[in-house]
């Protein structure tokens, strides 16, 4: 065989594997010709609290005056800004964490444990533990539970990797990586890992966010503490390009270098 079709087929054989293709890059795609567009995503178990979990609580009555002290700030908002947005770092120091055991700390009322309960159950449990022992119903408690933003951590072939806090109920691993500025051209969108904790350990998830039944995935939308891992192609550690160009530049520079070699020891 020549050293021409030896050169050629090197170069073939460069181009076919080294750049990263169009499949490789496009989330949610219709890998089953004339499917249903529509698809449900599966309804996750409601999220119960873990140890280190921070929640914010806020309790409300006709008189403001009777409750101010079971809450451990108070916005000062005004009509032009009635939505008023709080820093990550004030819910961190005015939230309730849960301990060790399972417990928060809550103003004249105490230690209350809410380790597993859902934020409807503790809301229940705090309104009953108030109207029990501080207030009658003539007072119209009003108690509000969230959690302090959905907390999740990032890494590997991403844009911006880092530990975010999103400010609303559910959030997508879609959204997530969008609020992260998206995957870079060699992240393996084919293989992303969640790693989630629960009460009895730690699970490791892969999910393939090319495929549009990603949706149906329990694992789709996120649960605080969430990590989400992703990992890079081949193509990174060949080191060939991750676009035509880029390729062709490495093959240039390849041929160079076996031509150059070629001629010194054929001299």
């Amino acid at each position: 065989m020549s050293f021409k079709k030896i050169g050629l087929l090197f170069f073939c054989a460069i181009m076919l594997t080294s750049c990263v293709s169009r499949k490789q890059l496009i989330y949610l795609q219709d890998t089953e010709k004339g499917a249903d567009k529509m698809l449900k995503a599966v309804q996750t178990p409601e999220y119960r609290l873990q140890t280190n979990d921070i929640i914010s609580l806020n309790i409300k009555a006709i008189d403001p005056e009777l409750v101010a002290i079971f809450n451990t700030t108070n916005l000062n908002t005004n009509a032009g800004n009635a939505n008023q947005m709080r820093r990550e770092q004030d819910i961190y120091y005015d939230g309730f964490t849960v301990d060790s055991h399972g417990n928060i700390r809550i103003p004249i009322i105490g230690e209350i444990n809410i380790m597993g309960f859902t934020l409807d159950e503790v809301r229940v449990k705090i309104e009953k533990e108030l109207l029990e022992n501080y207030f009658n119903k003539e007072a119209n408690i009003f108690v509000t539970v969230k959690m302090a933003g959905l907390r999740f951590t990032i890494n590997g072939e991403i844009a911006s990797p880092g530990t975010k806090t999103l400010f609303q109920e559910r959030v997508t691993v879609l959204e997530a990586i969008a609020n992260s500025g998206d995957i870079t051209l060699t992240g393996d969108r084919k293989n992303v890992t969640i790693i989630r904790q629960y009460p009895y350990g730690t699970e490791l998830h892969d999910i393939d966010l090319t495929d549009r039944k990603v949706i149906e995935s329990p694992y789709y939308y996120l649960q605080p503490n969430d990590y989400i891992y992703v990992k890079p192609l081949p193509q990174k550690s060949w080191g060939t390009g991750k676009t035509g160009i880029e390729s062709l530049g490495t093959i240039v520079t390849l041929l160079s270098l076996a031509t150059t070699t070629y001629l010194l020891l054929t001299r």
